[in-house]
């Protein structure tokens, strides 16, 4: 009868087991921050390339040449 109680309480364990291991609710969450970790990493590489002086200096000629020209 002991070896019969042992069995099935070891199946029960397994069954939950299969459970936790079949859940995948934290899965999303992951896929969020590594998301915003690429996102953080694009916007600082922009960051970086706007500040660069060739394309300050691009960017204030556009700008400038748009204000010298008007609306219309």
């Amino acid at each position: 009868m002991l070896i019969v109680r042992l069995v099935a309480n070891l199946q029960e364990k397994q069954r939950k087991i299969t459970q936790v291991l079949a859940n995948d609710e934290g899965m999303t969450t992951l896929e969020y921050a590594l998301g915003l970790v690429a996102a953080a990493a694009l916007a600082g590489v922009l960051y970086v390339i706007v500040k660069s002086p060739a394309v300050y200096s691009a960017f204030e000629g556009i700008i400038t040449d748009a204000l010298a020209n008007g609306s219309g």
